[in-house]
């Protein structure tokens, strides 16, 4: 694979999309292909997945049903749409990936690591992320952008203690593995917020160009 994968991590109201599409138009500006997708889905199967993970419904979904409808979405996305990008040499920004599943059902639903390691190696193979821009900002703030968007979905309607859980598993991640991780502060207005993107261009650039 010849193009560079580049995942945009966060809870809710990080700002992830609007960042994910900023960042695009300043690739684009350098002459780079650029490919935006998002998880869960990014393919017409892997958007249905998508309608089933995020409304909430009178059935409680499992956890462990929950685990295997994100990578089974994934599955397919991978072959659809991320694999056939890198082969051509494009840059993929892709809103959300595995890491989202370790903090969200790892972290915020208490599932085995191993398990979710297990499947990870299982879907993708070796293929991991060049790079993951974590979006980080205090809860509260997370939860109160998401509110002021309108209607919640099935993730966005749990408590403080879920979110707590998912921040400090992305926090975690990124701790551990600070040279494929850049953490953004997402609590800053959205100028400082890409002023932060701009200063990463140069090592995303470096990163394309090899």
């Amino acid at each position: 694979m010849t193009g560079l994968f580049i995942t945009l991590e966060g809870p809710e109201g990080a700002g992830k999309s609007t960042n994910r599409e900023y960042l695009a138009e300043r690739l684009r500006a350098e002459g780079i292909e650029v490919l935006l997708t998002r998880e869960p889905g990014g393919t017409p199967l892997a958007e249905r997945i998508r309608e089933v993970l995020l409304m909430p419904g009178d059935e409680v979904m499992s956890a462990d049903t929950e685990l295997l409808l994100v990578f089974a979405a994934r599955a397919q996305h991978l072959a659809e749409v991320i694999r056939p990008a890198l082969a051509k040499g494009a840059v993929v920004l892709c809103d959300r990936f595995t890491d989202s599943t370790y903090a969200y059902q790892g972290g915020g639903r208490g599932l085995s690591l191993e398990r979710i390691a297990t499947l990870e190696t299982f879907v993708q193979g070796d293929l991991r992320p060049d790079l993951t821009l974590v979006f980080d900002l205090p809860v509260e703030v997370g939860l109160a952008r998401a509110s002021a968007r309108g209607r919640l979905d099935r993730f966005e309607l749990e408590g403080r203690v879920f979110f707590d859980a998912v921040r400090s598993a992305y926090l975690k991640r990124a701790e551990a593995d600070p040279k494929h991780y850049r953490l953004v502060d997402a609590a800053q207005p959205l100028a400082q917020v890409q002023q932060s993107l701009d200063a990463l261009l140069p090592q995303l650039l470096g990163l394309y160009r090899g």
